[in-house]
């Protein structure tokens, strides 16, 4: 058995803050960070956009009290407002603090860090490094894990929480290079293991993120909060499903029709191609339904939209998005200097997640809390978003809360001791799962499976949903789910099996594609990224508070818990 103080699963901002905070508060504690992938192939260094704070360098009438009013109207009023003031008035402080460890922003003339605008803010606020913002924060994170001497073991896959009576004691993680198995042991648990957009057939996020840290907390009894809330980012690059950044609007890009129209003007006149991101994908999608979406050969009635960046010259585009131009090219044969991008929404982020209050302590219940297991991250929810997330605040919570459970996990860990566990019980029962996937014989091809269930989220429980499209969806699901446990093999080896992740992988989207349709399911309203169209009207009395969803191979079980309310009264969401 391996033993540390703590063990941090996944290696992307969250984590890596988590462990540079708990390291420099104390230096001696011995700090694991295990992850699936090498620390800087995490999703978050795939994040382009920028980092919100209120700085000030570019617009000295901007608050904390500003961004965090942005932050909760943004949300649709769902967000906790105690969490939102913490991570507004923390984001100065952390982008300062990430800029003296060496992450090379984007300078003004006179050397600050530069700022642009981004949508749902009122102020430029958003801190960025070209559009390689998550690119450049991560790498100097994980240099600074080596310089605290934090344990990493890179591409293990942790198989599960060890969660025993409300208490939690480590994992077992396998080993992917060499198929070994270890039971790891900890005096205090962290999950920031990222989120869960390979649940859709289209999405922004990369391959890694299949919801393992959300499935694992699932699987121990715990509740998942708010998972009806999914983003769909509406510049996902058609038809790869790559993100398009925000930024490139932020530097002034345009949406266009089948018409050339502005088409923004009818849906948000204020915010135009800046306005919320629900709000704009949801303006796509009925541009698109309305045939005035576009094809391939430039005719009207196809699936996407233009994003227009050819008035801004190619000097500007290749100095301040050029990543953004770069994939068009690639993947898509534009150079957007000379012709628009085809855009459609493209899943992107999950505002739901396990639930943590601000000291990052996962819950177990509306009013209990997890001993010794914290979270932080895309996998978590604080509820900073609420029903919809404005960009440039997510590699915001992962620093600012990676940053804040870190510092509640140095606090906490001194009194806590190691505790037993049965380590045989637990091998055995690792070997006996990894065997009974390498010896199954006759059954479900995985790419089959994972596709289905992938087409199955993206037809039901899309941009816009309904009863009756989200029940089918989830009749669907159940046989999608069944099939799922009869997934074969090709490759039969413990070494290097990537299949074999794949298919552990599988069992972690069917339980949060499960938790996602049934909370939707539930919510009788239209609320940020929840968009019924049985239901178009926000519903204060009834809804103004959170879903926990707890899963079991039985079915989902919703519970609810309170709103956190306070600085700002719930009034009309308009742009």
């Amino acid at each position: 058995m391996l033993d540390h103080d703590v063990i941090i699963v996944g290696g992307g901002l969250a984590g890596t803050r988590a462990a540079v905070e708990i390291a420099r508060t104390l230096p001696d504690a011995d700090i694991a960070l295990i992850a699936k992938t090498h620390p800087i192939r995490s999703h978050s260094v795939a994040a382009q956009g920028g980092i919100a704070a209120t700085l000030k360098n570019v617009d000295d009438t901007d608050s904390w009290e500003a961004h965090a009013f942005d932050t909760v109207k943004g949300s649709d009023y769902l967000a906790d407002q105690d969490a939102v003031a913490l991570l507004t008035q923390e984001a100065p402080g952390v982008v300062i603090d990430l800029e003296h460890m060496g992450v090379l922003f984007s300078r003004l003339e006179d050397g600050r860090i530069a700022q642009r605008a981004f949508g749902g803010h009122s102020h430029r606020r958003t801190c960025y490094a070209a559009d390689k913002t998550g690119h450049a924060m991560l790498h100097e994170l994980v240099n600074n894990l080596h310089r605290s001497g934090v344990t990493l073991y890179d591409e293990w896959y942790v198989m599960r929480a060890i969660v025993e009576e409300g208490v939690a004691k480590g994992v077992v993680a396998y080993h992917i290079e060499s198929g070994r198995i270890e039971v790891m042991r900890a005096k205090i648990l962290m999950l920031a293991t990222g989120g869960y957009g390979r649940v859709f057939n289209t999405t922004s996020n990369d391959y890694a993120s299949t919801g393992d840290g959300l499935a694992m907390a699932a699987q121990c009894g715990l509740p998942l909060e708010d998972m009806e809330f999914v983003q769909f980012h509406p510049t996902g690059l058609y038809p790869a499903g790559v993100l398009i950044s925000e930024a490139v609007r932020g530097e002034g890009a345009y949406l266009r029709n089948a018409n050339g129209d502005r088409f923004m003007e009818n849906y948000a006149p204020k915010q135009m191609e800046l306005a919320p991101r629900d709000i704009t994908s949801r303006a796509i999608v009925m541009e698109v339904r309305a045939g005035r979406g576009i094809n391939l050969d430039g005719s009207a009635g196809g699936p996407f939209v233009h994003l227009d960046l050819r008035h801004m010259g190619r000097e500007k585009i290749m100095e301040r998005v050029p990543f953004c131009w770069e994939e068009a090219h690639r993947l898509a044969g534009v150079d957007a200097a000379e012709e628009p991008m085809p855009v459609r929404p493209t899943a992107h982020y999950s505002m739901g997640g396990i639930p943590v209050n601000t000291r990052g302590q996962v819950r177990s219940s509306a009013d209990g809390l997890t001993d010794g297991l914290y979270a932080a991250g895309e996998c978590a929810c604080v509820s900073v978003h609420g029903a919809n997330r404005l960009g440039s605040n997510s590699l915001l919570e992962c620093v600012v809360y990676g940053k804040l459970t870190g510092a509640a996990i140095a606090e906490d860990l001194p009194a806590r001791k190691a505790l037993d566990i049965d380590e045989e019980k637990y091998i055995e029962e690792a070997k006996v799962r990894i065997q009974g996937l390498l010896d199954r014989q006759g059954g479900e091809r995985i790419d089959a499976v994972r596709q289905d269930l992938q087409d199955c989220m993206s037809e039901h429980c899309s941009v816009f949903r309904t009863d009756e499209v989200m029940s089918e969806g989830l009749a669907k699901l159940q046989a999608i789910c069944e099939r799922a446990g009869r997934v074969v093999l090709d490759d039969r080896s413990t070494v290097w099996n990537t299949e074999l992740i794949e298919a552990m992988e599988i069992e972690s989207l069917v339980v949060v594609a499960q938790t996602i349709l049934n909370s939707a399911l539930q919510r009788q309203e239209s609320r940020g990224a929840h968009s019924r169209e049985d239901f178009p009207d926000r519903d204060d009395p009834n809804f103004l508070k959170h879903t926990l969803a707890y899963y079991s191979p039985a079915g989902v079980e919703i519970r609810h818990m309170p709103v956190a309310l306070g600085m700002f009264e719930p009034k009309e969401r308009k742009y």
